[in-house]
């Protein structure tokens, strides 16, 4: 599976353009708001901001192989600029005279930065905290999957994302210290000089360029120590390979699971993981039914397990590369079943739960993945019915599961629906207000189960 341990040149670019993208609509904004008429600012921020929503939701590259956190936020700040802004005009028009006429766009001179920057820097903290939970990134983890199942993109785009963040929201929040002391201290509100503007606009504008080009030099250079590590995979190499179809297999028997406990880590060949020893990979786009359980037959060397389905992703990274997980479940005892084709061990489920929750670097991170998947749809199902409200009054009742559960279950593992419903239950503040306001916006329209 070396394929998924690489990264397309163009993501690298693409994490860095739209970084760009969502930071030159500020400067946009910052420009036109001082060359047109000041009363036009609101309304040139909110036409950013539907630009961005165009970029972010009018393509389908917000659900493809990069990251669109800054563009979401920068959509977002300038909203929440515009809405500011409106509101401290109103608010100055009924009388509230302790509002600075610098931010009053129908008085000259009026100063944006004032109002952008801590909004902005507000935005961005609040998304730096609840970065997991926003809707543009849970709908990513859905289509794509987590940082752990689409591997080294995954954990990039993870720490990037992080990263990005984190720097504006300490650029922001160092431009609104320094606007407002500036304003405070030695701005003179008779007549507006070329330092002021300087200081009010220009450093704003030049601040994000620096930061553009900081981070034009860092995904460069990634670029070179991933191409160096050859980590790296051209468009031109992408579009000339052929289809590939992968294939997981957990073999089960009672609560127990045949792992490899020594397995290679791809991206540290000398550290071992525990992983399943089941898996291949066929050079095809698709493989039928009969073909996938005449591979596991071949693999364990015992024909009278059952079959079943888990999940299966088609990756968003590398768009001809599929992963199919099945469960192979065996009857019987663990004794009757020590002459595997394949070298492993029988391990209990409760082990492998143990360290998936205490010492998950032991798991090899395509085994975290699925546990994480499978772990979260057992216990979402035993705790919640289908429409997200506890089964058990009991608020502190935690359920638990294994393979046992697993193998009596009906669940469909591929739906998303449980993974919906463990993020957005009646265990979330004001859930029912929520998900009133979901159905009237028409959020939930993709989510039956709401």
């Amino acid at each position: 599976m070396n394929d998924f341990n690489k990264v397309n040149s163009m993501q690298l670019y693409n994490l860095w353009k739209n970084l760009t993208v969502g930071l030159v609509t500020v400067i946009a904004m910052m420009t036109f708001s001082k060359l047109l008429p000041f009363y036009f600012s609101p309304v040139i921020a909110i036409i950013g901001a539907a630009f961005l929503y165009v970029y972010l939701f009018g393509t389908k590259m917000s659900w493809g192989s990069s990251c669109m956190i800054i563009p979401y936020a920068m959509m977002y700040s300038q909203l929440a600029y515009a809405f500011v802004t409106i509101l401290l005009n109103v608010l100055y028009a009924w009388g509230v005279k302790m509002i600075p006429s610098e931010i009053i766009f129908f008085k000259n001179p009026f100063i944006p930065s004032l109002v952008f920057n801590p909004v902005t820097f507000i935005v961005l903290v609040i998304m730096l905290v609840r970065r997991h939970s926003l809707h543009l990134c849970v709908n990513c983890r859905l289509r794509n999957g987590d940082s752990f199942e689409r591997g080294i993109l995954g954990n990039i785009l993870e720490s990037e994302a992080r990263l990005q963040l984190k720097n504006l929201a300490i650029i922001f929040g160092l431009l609104s210290v320094l606007v407002w002391s500036y304003y405070l201290v030695f701005y003179v509100n008779i007549n507006i000089n070329a330092r002021d503007w300087y200081i009010f606009t220009w450093l704003t504008i030049i601040c994000i360029i620096m930061d553009v080009l900081y981070f034009v030099s860092r995904y460069y250079n990634l670029y070179l120590d991933m191409k160096e590590n050859n980590e790296i995979i051209t468009p031109e190499e992408l579009n000339d390979m052929t289809a590939k179809t992968y294939l997981r297999y957990y073999v089960v028997c009672g609560n127990n699971i045949y792992v490899d406990s020594h397995a290679i880590d791809p991206k540290a060949v000398y550290k071992e993981v525990i992983d399943t020893p089941f898996f291949t990979k066929r050079s095809m786009n698709g493989i039928t039914a009969d073909e996938v359980k005449r591979t596991i037959i071949n693999m364990t060397g015992y024909s009278n397990g059952e079959l079943r389905f888990f999940f299966g992703r088609k990756s968003a990274d590398m768009s001809k590369h599929s992963i199919l997980r099945y469960f192979y479940f065996l009857d019987g005892d663990i004794e009757d079943y020590q002459d595997m084709n394949v070298d492993g061990e029988w391990m209990d489920y409760e082990r492998i739960k143990y360290l998936y929750s205490h010492n998950p670097g032991k798991l090899s991170e395509m085994s975290v993945a699925d546990t994480t998947r499978l772990a979260t749809i057992m216990l979402t199902e035993k705790t919640f019915d289908e429409n997200g409200f506890r089964k058990s009054k009991i608020r502190l009742y935690n359920p638990s599961f294994n393979l046992y559960d697993v193998r009596k279950s009906n669940i469909d593992f591929q739906d998303d629906k449980w993974i919906e419903i463990s993020m957005f239950n009646s265990d979330v503040p004001l859930f029912r207000l929520k998900r009133w306001w979901r159905r009237l916006t028409g959020s939930a329209r993709n989510n039956s189960w709401q």
